[in-house]
């Protein structure tokens, strides 16, 4: 979001520079920066003790391909608060480790994704009203089935984190 009047103030700003930033937009009465806004989104490669990964299906996202379990940060929680909530509330799991793999700006969008490797143990998932299912994959079975036309997209890159890390 870029900003064109105050959110405080309501008063158009004026272009100031702002050190390295460049052009930032200012509110001279507020004298207050507002920085351009954007989404953040974390997601999760979820795997448990046998190598099998959790893939979700969302129609609303596609009818094609499979994803891990994603969502927006919420205002006041850290990035491993979110992915744990969106784990817990998407799929009933619980996450008994948690490892922050990367960061990737998902231009389509606009949204920063934050990745993260979580590991649980296999049960039986509790799906939310967003998830239409979601299943056990064998490790192997992963990339044909997460946008393998894209391999640079996220859900990709932190496939290959977690190969390069099990060794």
């Amino acid at each position: 979001m870029m900003f064109e009047y105050c959110p405080i103030c309501a008063n158009k700003l004026s272009l100031k520079t702002a050190g390295d930033d460049g052009e930032i937009p200012f509110c001279e009465a507020c004298n207050r920066y507002w920085f351009n806004l954007f989404p953040v989104c974390v997601i999760a490669l979820i795997v448990n003790q046998f190598d099998e990964v959790v893939l979700l299906k969302q129609s609303y996202l596609s009818t094609q391909y499979s994803t891990y379990v994603a969502g927006y940060m919420q205002s006041g929680e850290s990035a491993e608060q979110a992915i744990q909530r969106e784990i817990k509330e998407e799929i009933g799991l619980d996450v008994s480790e948690l490892c922050y793999v990367t960061s990737h700006w998902f231009n389509m969008k606009q949204i920063l994704m934050i990745g993260f490797i979580a590991k649980t143990s296999k049960a039986d998932f509790v799906l939310s009203s967003e998830v239409d299912s979601a299943e056990w994959v064998r490790l192997q079975d992963v990339p044909q089935k997460i946008y393998p036309e894209h391999p640079d997209n996220i859900a990709y890159l932190l496939y290959k984190e977690y190969l390069r890390r099990k060794g």
